[in-house]
């Protein structure tokens, strides 16, 4: 049994545009989803993309393990940055009783 990290620790709330492609007139995104619960570290620290290079991040956040963002997803955050999405790790532990979860690194 897989279980989910609590709601409850889920403190923050971020506006989420999904990625859809990359045309002549820059990225396109789908239609927002609003107030996702997450829970936001704003710290800046030093990342990697998956493409190798490294990067400061705006800021790291983790939400349900069942979270959809696309890489380069358009990310509000709580103090009203807008960041795009970087990395995209899901965290499970199948068998272990540690919550899962999705960590977003945004640039």
């Amino acid at each position: 049994m897989v279980t989910r990290v609590p709601e409850v620790l889920l403190r923050h709330r971020v506006r989420i545009e999904p990625y859809l492609a990359d045309t002549a007139y820059g990225p396109t995104y789908g239609p927002a989803i609003e107030a996702v619960p997450a829970l936001v570290d704003p710290s800046p620290r030093m990342a990697r993309a998956p493409d190798g290079r490294e990067f400061t991040a705006a800021a790291t956040f983790i939400a349900a393990p069942d979270l959809d963002c696309p890489l380069g997803s358009r990310i509000t955050l709580p103090d009203g940055r807008t960041a795009t999405a970087t990395t995209v790790a899901r965290h499970t532990a199948p068998g272990l009783p540690v919550p899962a979860c999705t960590e977003v690194t945004t640039e």
